[in-house]
């Protein structure tokens, strides 16, 4: 039994929130999780509080031993093997519950980066590629920790560009090896790792994948790399100089090594912005509790308008970052529930369940990156000149949030990845994207108006929400007539849709839990009125770029006339919001409900 089946979300396609209006009932939200994912949240957290931060000074002076040991108290505890068969010792359990205990862990950016690595990118190809001996012989080790993992695809020359590796491979003369040669950078764990998923050319043209151990002939590690943040993350080159591989030791299929790279990387995504959640409610932490000790002027700066906004503004994106991470790995779960796990494909099957989400994992990934981005640097600044010295936990918050933009593909991968994704599943019919982008044309063209929306209280906020989804398809429809089969190569353009499409998506999930919970949680509903301010700004910025970039000049002012009735709206006061959800907040000395 998964540990979601008490809170069964409703089977949805990947990009459908685009075009569908859900109901509440049909979202997972944190609230649902069941009493034994509130345990595993409550063991996880426990860990972070008491063993990551206590230790946190040594892990980031590179004291890799109490990293290591970190890891194989986290493998006692079966956390290293949430995502892993149960016959080799691990928990086989949802996608919600190894989102929410990467969540938890994630208080140190480094640590982070170390546990996220191996259970995800490092340990993920081997469950879902390996074959019985290469998993009888390696992943029970990953599992306890007694062996770490790492994953080897980027080079000097290609990094987003993965295809463009130059490692090479060939067959040994007596066929028992592959021969590798070539250079990794950049790789995470690599300092202290025992197993290494590497991806080099065969014969430089097959782009494949190997295990390969430590140790073995040809392969060597570079000196640690001294960076700008997660400095107590272990990061360095490999290189391979005739690395002999055992030929039984080629991961999946010769050819094939981009199937594991980029279904790999969707799970890496929705990660990555899970740990972006913990993040960003770390830092809000200490910039609240920092400022209602600070006194200017006589008086808590707390007590500040511009101080109370930095801490509203912070608090609404973090609740709609937490909502939409949980909406989405929701939803996978949800995809994954109807599969046979006894087949002898369901791996396969796994992979295209969570590739059919591709879209929302690289919103996941650029989106909550950005939203921890704005939180440690609105932290940073309530600490005032504090929050530039290594005194104050805020200084290593924002250096640690910045990689977040760069790894699991750039932001700028992601919106492209996003757009072309959702364009693609519409142009093979496997998301009525098309028919929905020609009925909201003919629908702007024709002025029409809108059905009202019954949400009670929150009836305009859902207004917003529905504006922005004409306003994403409407846009798309612009794009595509003007740009055709050329749209990919207008890459600006693709950026502006997937803001647009990101924030319907951000939107939607804020709105659709607020709803699920306010009754329970009276603070949800002004936080998501005034997210929805926040993210309804976002979307007039990219549908202005957009407009400029997508009409043709003689259309462009009809098209700017219709764009104005979408773009329409009420101002709410964020004053008061803010200053309610900022008092709210400062009592609690934390984020929270």
């Amino acid at each position: 039994m998964t540990t979601t089946e008490a809170h069964s979300t409703k089977r949805v396609k990947g990009g459908s929130f685009l075009i569908e209006d859900l109901q509440p009932q049909d979202i997972f939200t944190p609230e649902d999780l069941s009493q034994e994912q509130v345990q595993i949240a409550e063991m996880a957290t426990a860990f972070a509080e008491e063993k990551i931060l206590a230790q946190i000074q040594a892990i980031e002076a590179k004291d890799f031993e109490i990293s290591k040991a970190l890891m194989l108290e986290l493998g006692e505890l079966g956390l290293l093997g949430i995502d892993a068969p149960e016959e080799y010792g691990g928990l086989a359990l949802d996608k919600v519950t190894s989102a929410l205990v990467t969540e938890k862990l994630s208080v140190s950016g480094s640590f982070a980066t170390t546990f996220s690595a191996h259970v995800t990118i490092g340990t993920l190809p081997l469950i879902w590629y390996g074959t019985k001996g290469q998993k009888d012989r390696y992943l029970s080790k990953l599992v306890t920790g007694d062996w770490i993992a790492s994953y080897a695809l980027s080079e000097s020359s290609a990094g987003s560009d993965a295809m463009n590796i130059r490692t090479k491979a060939r067959l040994s003369d007596d066929g028992k090896h592959y021969i590798l040669n070539g250079e990794k950078m950049w790789i995470t764990n690599a300092g202290f790792a025992s197993l290494f998923t590497v991806f080099a050319k065969i014969d430089g043209e097959q782009f494949s994948a190997f295990l390969i151990e430590r140790g073995t002939e040809g392969f060597s590690i570079g000196k640690e790399e001294h960076k700008l943040g997660i400095r107590g993350s272990s990061t360095c080159p490999l290189i391979l100089n005739d690395c002999k591989v055992p030929v039984e030791n080629l991961l999946g299929t010769a050819g094939k090594g981009h199937q594991i790279a980029f279904n790999i990387l969707n799970v890496g995504r929705y990660k990555l912005a899970a740990s972006a959640v913990r993040g960003s409610s770390t830092a809000f932490r200490d910039g609240v509790r920092y400022a209602k000790n600070r006194v200017g002027f006589g008086k808590p700066i707390t007590e500040f308008g511009l101080v109370q906004k930095k801490i509203a503004d912070t608090a609404a994106e973090i609740y709609a970052a937490e909502s939409v991470v949980y909406r989405v790995v929701g939803a996978i779960d949800a995809a994954l529930a109807e599969l046979d796990s006894t087949s002898s494909t369901y791996y396969q099957q796994v992979q295209k369940c969570i590739e059919e989400f591709a879209a929302e994992c690289s919103i996941l990934k650029f989106a909550c990156s950005e939203i921890l981005d704005r939180a440690v640097d609105q932290m940073l600044q309530l600490h005032g000149g504090y929050g530039y010295v290594e005194e104050f936990p805020a200084e290593r918050s924002y250096r640690d949030a910045r990689i977040n933009k760069i790894y699991e593909g750039t932001n700028e991968i992601n919106r492209i990845i996003t757009t072309g994704w959702l364009i693609k599943r519409g142009v093979k019919g496997e998301l009525a994207l098309m028919p929905a982008i020609q009925r909201v044309s003919e629908d702007v063209a024709q002025g029409g108006a809108d059905m009202p929306v019954v949400h009670g209280t929150m009836n305009g906020e859902f207004a917003q929400l529905r504006s922005a989804k004409k306003i994403a398809l409407f846009s798309l429809g612009l794009a595509t007539a003007k740009f055709g089969t050329d749209l990919s190569e207008q890459q600006e353009v693709m950026g502006a849709l997937a803001e647009v499409i990101a924030e319907v998506l951000l939107l939607d999930s804020t709105l659709l839990r607020t709803v699920k919970i306010s009754g329970a949680k009276p603070m949800a509903e002004t936080l998501a009125r005034h997210f929805t301010s926040l993210s309804f700004a976002r979307v007039k910025s990219a549908a202005e770029r957009l407009l400029g970039a997508a009409s043709e000049d003689d259309k462009l002012e009809g098209h700017a006339t219709a764009m104005r009735r979408l773009t329409a709206n009420a101002p709410i006061n964020t004053v008061t919001t803010g200053r309610a959800i900022a008092a709210f907040m400062v009592e609690a000395g934390q984020y929270t409900l």
